[in-house]
């Protein structure tokens, strides 16, 4: 998901959102630890899906505060 799209949807949206992210790289960091991981990038495109709607919120939070 790109920016653009996040920065249409709502912040409550966006939580829940970035809940799952992190969610999923939980899951996939204990998948490695166990050695199922087949994927690694996965790991990669979790951290920065959250990192992206970490950003969005942030942004959000700025406009809401002038």
């Amino acid at each position: 998901m790109n920016a653009k799209d996040l920065r249409d949807k709502t912040v409550d949206e966006l939580r829940d959102l970035l809940a799952s992210y992190k969610k999923e790289s939980f899951n996939l960091r204990f998948q490695q630890a166990t050695g199922q991981l087949e994927n690694t990038s996965g790991i990669r495109a979790a951290r920065r899906n959250a990192a992206r709607v970490n950003t969005i919120l942030n942004e959000k939070a700025a406009q809401a505060a002038e």
